[in-house]
């Protein structure tokens, strides 16, 4: 016969049991919480570097050896600027801005020809002051119709100072308010070293910088009424009749526009756009020479020499393969796949020309192979919007663990 155990030893063996079948199914009860809850999702690391310069010698263009000069790339990026970056006299160049903002306050399309403006006494009346004074001019008379595209076409081509007046009275009802406008208008384009005192240039006190000039220049060849006029060898217009374009460099080596201007105090100055292609792609370049020379023919000289120099500069450069390993996949509990391109990835540009890397990817918890999850996407650090981009695709299926991998886990 056992010995009896003594009635507080059965208590405490029952109170051992309770409490351990209370702490299993707590333990249980936290387990299996565990297990239900979610994953983390699986995180996307870029193998690449963040970004890629293009190899070589940066270019070294033929800069004008006097005033300022900037040439960039649209899309691309800036090719350089040379001469001190201050305030000069821009002269008819200015026209620019005032072109901008009547389109701006009453645009046009391709096709119209807007409102009509009509001159008054006292603008006729400055006429035969203007005109003893050597500015450039169209004759007008009081009571003249204009319609907008005419009074523009007269502003751009023939460079006419009193149609610059015209055009900024009639749209903000004096020269002085106009004004007011350009400068307002040139600070939200971060054209930091100009300022406006008249709508034509005529005024040396109105100046600016190449810098800022290819700053407006490549807001205003986005306004498809401007671009279509600068580009304009020559138009009809009411008294004048025939006026032809001062931009006699229209049309050679592919320049689309965009204006001269000249004066004593500034000398030659230029503002140009011109189309190209190259390996199948139409690029644009724009520029602005400010003072090379005192006569327009230095400016045009200039400019010439700069855009004739990035012939055969740009060409494509092979970044990425197909199919080479671009990100890795971090799954749950140590599961991984890649991610690999889908296509070649090539660039456009010049030596020295720098591009950011984004990989842009979400990836599900579970996944097959070879399908596809994002963009590896390449953007030059000038222009963020224009991009260069290629498919990403899992190169091995991504599966979660299942709750027995899960369990040893944990």
């Amino acid at each position: 016969m056992g010995a009896r155990l003594a009635p507080w030893v059965h208590g405490r063996r029952l109170w051992v049991t309770a409490t351990t079948a209370v702490v299993l199914l707590a333990g249980g009860g936290f387990v299996t919480l565990r297990l239900a809850g979610p994953l983390p999702a699986p995180r996307v690391v870029q193998l690449l570097p963040p970004s890629y310069v293009i190899p070589g010698q940066p270019p070294a263009l033929p800069w004008p050896g006097k005033g300022q000069a900037m040439l960039e790339v649209e899309g691309l990026g800036t090719l350089g600027s040379s001469g001190e970056v201050k305030p000069v006299p821009i002269a008819s160049v200015a026209k620019v801005m005032t072109a901008y903002l009547v389109l701006r306050d009453h645009p046009l399309s391709p096709t119209e020809d807007g409102p009509a403006l009509t001159v008054t006494q006292e603008e006729a009346d400055a006429y035969p002051a203007q005109l003893a004074s050597g500015q450039s001019l169209v004759p007008v008379s009081a009571g003249e119709s204009l319609t907008e595209r005419q009074a523009l076409e007269a502003l751009l081509l023939p460079s006419a100072n009193n149609v610059a007046q015209i055009l900024a009275r009639w749209d903000a009802g004096s020269p002085a308010a106009f004004v007011d406008e350009m400068n307002k208008t040139a600070k939200q384009l971060g054209m930091k070293n100009t300022k406006y005192t008249d709508p034509s240039g005529l005024d040396p006190t109105t100046v600016s910088t190449a810098i800022d000039q290819v700053a407006l220049a490549h807001a205003a060849m986005k306004v498809p009424a401007l671009a279509q006029i600068v580009a304009t060898p020559q138009a009809t217009i009411p008294m004048a009749g025939v006026v032809k374009n001062v931009n006699t460099q229209l049309g050679q080596d592919g320049i689309v526009g965009v204006k001269t201007g000249s004066t004593d105090q500034a000398g030659g100055c230029l503002v140009f756009a011109a189309d190209f292609t190259v390996a199948g792609r139409q690029l644009r370049m724009i520029g602005a020479v400010l003072g090379p020379g005192s006569a327009m023919a230095d400016a045009f000289t200039a400019s010439r020499t700069l855009i004739e120099s990035v012939n055969g500069l740009l060409h494509p450069y092979r970044v990425v393969h197909a199919g080479q390993p671009v990100a890795t996949v971090l799954g749950p509990l140590g599961r991984t796949t890649t991610l690999a391109a889908g296509a070649d990835l090539d660039v456009l540009g010049w030596p020295g020309l720098r591009y950011r890397i984004d990989t842009a990817a979400t990836v599900p918890e579970q996944i097959a192979a070879a399908v596809g999850v994002g963009t590896l996407r390449m953007t030059t650090s000038d222009d963020a919007g224009t991009a260069t981009t290629t498919a990403l695709q899992t190169t091995a299926a991504l599966v979660p663990p299942n709750w027995w991998q899960r369990l040893a886990h944990f």
